[in-house]
């Protein structure tokens, strides 16, 4: 599960535009499976199944329409599990796309995106708009997916909540670069949120390695750090200061931090 993360307008829909064959590269090339998207989009499209935001469905349809339309399109379309997947998003066959809410749009979306079983499944925003049961469901099935069987998943979101909660490796985009390029263990394990407090009086912070951002006024700042905790604490004790508390940042923490260091490939 691979999370591309970043404000509105940073760039990920253009990302996955590119990805899907519908823009051409200016510069540098896109593969998806070893292929040009633009060059071999049958081959390369059927092998994956999307989902974006705009969940862009014939209206006029019913839900069964819709999945024996959808079907025509892929050769490995696996009714049972489509039906399968109607049974599980509580669709009415009988219904029109037209008719359905918001969340049983999007949940149709994603049963014509999954039902192939997609080698690499690309899903722009794929609960944007939705009340939190809905994102909930979405987010189960997503998972799902990956858990069945051995596919690729890219889940862009600017909700980093979400892609915190489900994302195995994940990168971030701030105005067209890449700001961040890590697995998820390997984040949580090297970003520390610490407290330090002044020893003495001093009314400036320590000078912190891997130092992202600082708040507070003396003696007590808040601090995100990229950098082992132990020579956080080290560097802290030499600057006079006790590391008082120490936690691990949330994903929007650490990208509100990196955000402001754009314009560099920053990979750990």
């Amino acid at each position: 599960m691979f999370g591309l993360v970043g404000e509105n307008g940073a760039g990920k829909t253009t990302l996955i535009k590119h990805i899907l064959g519908l823009l051409r590269a200016q510069s540098g090339s896109v593969r998806v499976f070893g292929l040009d998207p633009v060059q071999h989009p049958a081959a390369v499209l059927g092998r994956m199944g999307t989902l974006s935001e705009d969940r862009d469905l014939p209206a006029w349809m019913t839900v069964r329409e819709l999945m024996k339309y959808v079907h025509t399109f892929y050769p490995k379309w696996d009714a049972e599990y489509a039906e399968h997947l109607r049974g599980v998003f509580e669709l009415d066959p009988k219904a029109k796309v037209g008719t359905l809410s918001q969340g049983q749009l999007a949940k149709a979306g994603l049963l014509a995106a999954m039902a192939h079983r997609p080698e690499f499944l690309v899903l722009d925003e794929p609960s944007s708009g939705l009340d939190p049961n809905v994102r909930r469901d979405i987010l189960e099935s997503i998972v799902l997916t990956v858990t069945e069987a051995d596919h690729t998943v890219l889940f862009s979101s600017h909700l980093l909540d979400e892609v915190e909660r489900v994302a195995d490796h994940v990168a971030m985009i701030h105005q067209g670069h890449v700001v961040l390029d890590a697995s998820m263990v390997c984040i949580k394990e090297t970003y520390h949120r610490v407290v330090v407090r002044a020893r003495n009086g001093r009314r400036k912070p320590p000078i912190l390695p891997g130092l992202l951002s600082c708040r507070g006024e003396g003696p007590e700042w808040s601090a995100l750090c990229n950098a082992p905790l132990e020579d956080v604490k080290t560097a802290a004790g030499q600057g006079g200061c006790d590391v008082v508390d120490a936690a691990t940042p949330s994903l929007e923490e650490i990208f509100v931090s990196r955000s402001g260091k754009a314009g560099r490939n920053l990979e750990i």
